[in-house]
């Protein structure tokens, strides 16, 4: 337990360091890369690159503040697991792993961290071993995967350059700079859940509450975003930010209907954060960079807090999630109401909370911009829905009476609220903080109306929250699964694997136990089983020949001495 407590104040403090060397790398514009070759071989070399820069180390910062709070949260949340010091483990694998990637400016780096991510989220979402889990893992593994092929065969392209940074080189005099650039697209939409590979984001729910709280922030969502921050520049040719604007924006549509029609509240969670990751995509389609990356921070330090009270509400009452069991809990739990009502506002863009900062920006540059009238219809419906979901979650939670039976037994813990106190003021404090450090000097020009029309949309999305908190959708069956199966696509994903395990079974019985089996590798033992016994009969046989040819010749010339 004390090494448990010194682990997560050492990450405390390293994220704090490094987040004023962040600073001062913003402030004097400082970038560094370091790279060391390993190993070179007439025009390619492999070289170990590390890139720092301002974006990198306060992203790292944050990474390290949720992940120790997290920790310290994990303290009770995990406090009857047989398990714990593996899972503490995993935890922090998982963060070196995110860190590993952020500072990769090369691709073959890049694959290292990202396969981390990967694997280790597979490992964290199967954590309670049962039949669920092992779906929800096999679901969120296999996507996962896709993108993991893009980034191999991005390296294996990469080969024809002699080198894998791409800070480094032209990719635009060549064929090959628009195979590179879409399949680093199609990694960056598996990662981080984007349309047609949305599917595994709700099914990663099943990992324990503290790691959905720090997955769904600063890490294994957000590594898709991230790498499109970083090669942003590549989407400008050939019109792929188009396709990413129009991914983004469906995605951000279809999470937000879906979150609308569910009774899970970590589930509810999950959406939101599929539709701040589309919210995200579509910034960076039109080329806002630093916007993109001011969101990811403001969204991570919310939505971590978010996840904690779900997941503080879900320890209390025996594993519940279903939010029409809840109500009335502004009696029980104050503090922890208090905290999720931040977080919820944050999420909303309610005024100067931390995400007004950004979503008041992201809406007013977007008026600005020149977007089709398709797009930008589908930002204003998905901001309205992003208030009447979360508008109706809070009316299940505080507004109905009690119906569990269990709230006389209502209990706080006092690690879980620490954790949740620290990023509650962080979610206060860190948009006007960031803010005033990257658009101090942002000019805004547009009419009255289209400055108060954010005002208008937060009254729309209060009225269709409390429209959908009236409507009893779990009697419409078909509608109901319709949106909770995210359009059907996680039916459709789940018989396309289902199909892919039953083949494999298929090809284990009938390749690789019959035609492998006895012409492959058993063939080819029994082969050299015969030579080597046909060998060593030969050697011995000669062995046997040099000793009597010496036995003789000592004997000759014994004789004649």
């Amino acid at each position: 337990m004390l090494n448990l407590f010194v682990g997560s104040f050492m990450l405390l403090f390293n994220g704090s360091l490094i987040f004023f060397l962040g600073f001062s790398f913003y402030y004097f514009d400082l970038k560094y890369l370091l790279e060391w070759e390993l190993y070179s071989f007439n025009s390619l070399t492999m070289n170990f690159v590390l890139y720092f820069d301002y974006m990198g180390l306060i992203f790292i910062s944050v990474v390290f503040l949720i992940s120790s709070m997290v920790m310290l949260y994990s303290v009770d949340y995990m406090s009857e697991d047989y398990y714990i010091n593996r899972y503490y483990y995993l935890v922090l694998m998982f963060v070196f792993s995110m860190m590993f990637m952020i500072l990769s400016p090369s691709v073959l780096s890049i694959l290292l961290g990202w396969d981390g991510l990967g694997l280790i989220s597979y490992c964290l979402v199967i954590y309670y071993q049962n039949y669920s889990s092992y779906n929800s893992g096999i679901l969120t593994i296999m996507c996962n995967r896709i993108g993991d092929i893009g980034l191999i065969l991005s390296i294996g392209l990469l080969m024809f350059y002699g080198n894998w940074n791409i800070f480094l080189i032209n990719l635009f005099d060549h064929y090959l700079y628009i195979i590179i650039i879409f399949l680093m697209l199609l990694s960056s939409l598996t990662k981080s859940a984007q349309i047609p590979f949305s599917s595994w984001l709700p099914a990663a729910m099943a990992a324990p509450t503290p790691i959905s709280s720090l997955v769904h922030s600063s890490t294994l969502v957000t590594a898709g975003v991230y790498l499109m921050i970083r090669y942003n520049y590549l989407l400008d040719f050939f019109k792929f930010n188009e396709i990413l604007l129009f991914l983004s924006s469906m995605t951000m549509f279809m999470a937000g209907l879906s979150a609308n029609f569910e009774y899970d509240m970590k589930k509810i969670i999950a959406l939101s954060t599929l539709s701040q990751l589309g919210l995200m995509m579509s910034i960076l389609s039109l080329g806002y960079i630093k916007l993109a990356y001011f969101h990811l921070l403001i969204h991570a330090m919310f939505k971590s807090l978010l996840f904690m009270c779900a997941g503080a509400l879900i320890h209390m009452t025996l594993n519940n999630q279903d939010i029409r069991y809840y109500g009335g809990l502004t009696l029980n739990l104050p503090y922890l109401i208090l905290c999720m009502l931040i977080s919820v506002f944050s999420l909303c863009g309610f005024f100067f909370m931390s995400g007004f900062y950004s979503k008041d920006l992201i809406m007013e540059l977007m008026f600005m911009s020149k977007m089709n009238f398709f797009s930008i219809m589908l930002l204003i419906i998905s901001t309205v829905f992003t208030i009447s979901y979360n508008f109706r979650m809070i009316m299940y939670l505080i507004y109905n009476y009690k119906n569990f039976y269990n709230f006389n037994f209502l209990m706080e813990f006092k690690y879980m609220n620490f954790s949740m106190f620290i990023l509650m003021s962080f979610s206060l404090i860190m948009g006007s903080i960031l803010y005033w450090m990257f658009f101090w000097d942002n000019v805004i020009i547009l009419n009255i109306f289209m400055k108060f029309f954010m005002i208008l949309l937060l009254f729309l999305g209060l009225i269709l929250g409390f429209i959908m908190y009236k409507i009893k959708f779990y009697d419409f069956y078909k509608l109901n699964l319709f949106f909770s199966s995210l359009w059907f696509m996680n039916i459709f994903y789940k018989n396309i694997y289902l199909n892919l395990l039953f083949l494999s079974v298929y090809n284990y019985i009938l390749v690789e136990k019959f035609w492998f089996e006895i012409y492959g590798g058993k063939f080819f033992l029994v082969i050299f089983k015969n030579y080597i016994n046909f060998y060593y009969l030969n050697l011995f046989n000669l062995m046997n020949l040099i000793k009597f040819i010496i036995f003789f010749i000592l004997i000759f010339l014994m004789m004649f001495n």
